[in-house]
């Protein structure tokens, strides 16, 4: 019988948000029945530029596989030249391209935790040793403590350091200066920088021009498009010659190009959308605290619940109200929840919802 690699029986699976469909089956719900505040994608979208884009794409032919046109657009987005651009589908092929290029057995890879839990997923599938480091529990929040992770960097000196900014399912945010030092802490490492969600916190900065940092994009979730799978790093000519390696050819459709391009044009639906979701965030949080919930403080959108048994307390959601939320359980976090607001009207109804469960 022929075996898979030693990595895929050792190595399982991340949970995610967003919509499985054979639970909702199982549990005699309609997907549509279901508003999802589990995901942390932007709820006014996605924009007539966007959908005209899509539609106008050509099917009939392959997609360009050097994606040309789509990293010229990025490119000048970043100030910087094409050569220096990989696009991928969706952030997380991005994410796995980094950890197979630059991770192998012996290797070690550094998890900031709690996180997004495609990165040690990613690096351990790669055959890489994962070291994690926990953020400091306080009150209010989960907070990194950066000169702990210097000390911790400069003696683990691992191949890959994976950094959240913001952080997801904590919403924490490391400016450029203290993202400096901690490369600086370890001069032999990639610094991979997912900053999937730095759209949606105003004045995000970002570190530029380190020859071993890579900054990974996601579009897709400012514009509420995620089934269309679309994502970027921009990083040293070479660091993103590696990855171009590893990423299949035509993993970015033509629809998704097209897409890509729309979205890098339309400043103005970010400009009119982002300060509404944000606002929405505020309220969503006030009410729920006001409910009686601990909820924890959050500079982007999405912001964490502790309600006791996550898991449980998810279930009766969907179960009671037909409503989704992020059990943070395979975040490390059993008691909490992760919300994302939605539109006006949805967000009174889990206002609601929560008020009853707290009861």
């Amino acid at each position: 019988m022929i075996e898979p690699r030693q990595q895929l029986t050792e190595t399982g699976t991340d949970d995610h948000g967003g919509i499985v469909e054979s639970e909702l089956i199982a549990l005699g719900i309609s997907p549509n029945e279901v508003l999802d505040f589990s995901v942390s994608t932007n709820p006014f979208g996605p924009p007539r530029s966007v959908l005209d884009a899509v539609a106008s794409a050509r099917f009939d032919r392959y997609p360009d596989r050097s994606a040309l046109r789509l990293r010229e657009a990025i490119a000048e987005r970043e100030g910087t030249s094409a050569d220096c651009v990989v696009v991928g589908n969706g952030a997380v092929q991005i994410i796995w391209a980094a950890a197979f290029s630059f991770l192998e057995p012996g290797r070690k890879a550094l998890v900031v935790t709690p996180t997004f839990g495609e990165y040690e997923v990613a690096s351990r599938l790669a055959g890489g040793t994962v070291v994690r480091f926990s953020r400091t529990t306080e009150s209010g929040g989960f907070r990194l403590d950066v000169r702990r992770l210097e000390h911790t960097l400069s003696d683990v000196q691992p191949a890959v350091v994976w950094l959240c900014n913001p952080n997801n399912p904590t919403g924490e945010y490391l400016t450029p200066s203290e993202i400096r030092r901690l490369y600086r802490a370890a001069p032999e490492s990639l610094f991979v920088v997912d900053e999937a969600y730095a759209s949606f916190m105003p004045d995000f900065q970002s570190l530029h021009g380190l020859e071993r940092l890579l900054r990974i994009r996601s579009l897709t979730k400012d514009f509420a498009v995620p089934g269309l799978r679309l994502g970027y790093a921009v990083g040293s000519r070479n660091v993103v010659q590696a990855l171009r390696k590893m990423i299949p050819p035509w993993s970015v459709n033509a629809p998704a190009m097209e897409a890509g391009i729309a979205m890098l044009r339309d400043e103005e639906f970010l400009r009119d959308s982002i300060p509404r979701l944000l606002d929405e965030s505020g309220r969503l949080r006030e009410a729920i605290a006001q409910a009686g919930w601990e909820v924890l403080r959050s500079p982007v959108h999405y912001f964490l619940v502790r309600v006791g048994n996550a898991t449980a307390f998810r279930r009766r959601m969907l179960v009671n109200r037909k409503i989704m939320v992020r059990d943070c359980t395979s975040f490390g976090l059993p008691d909490y929840i992760r919300i994302s607001p939605r539109r006006p009207a949805e967000n009174d109804l889990l206002i609601s919802a929560m008020e009853e469960a707290h009861g």
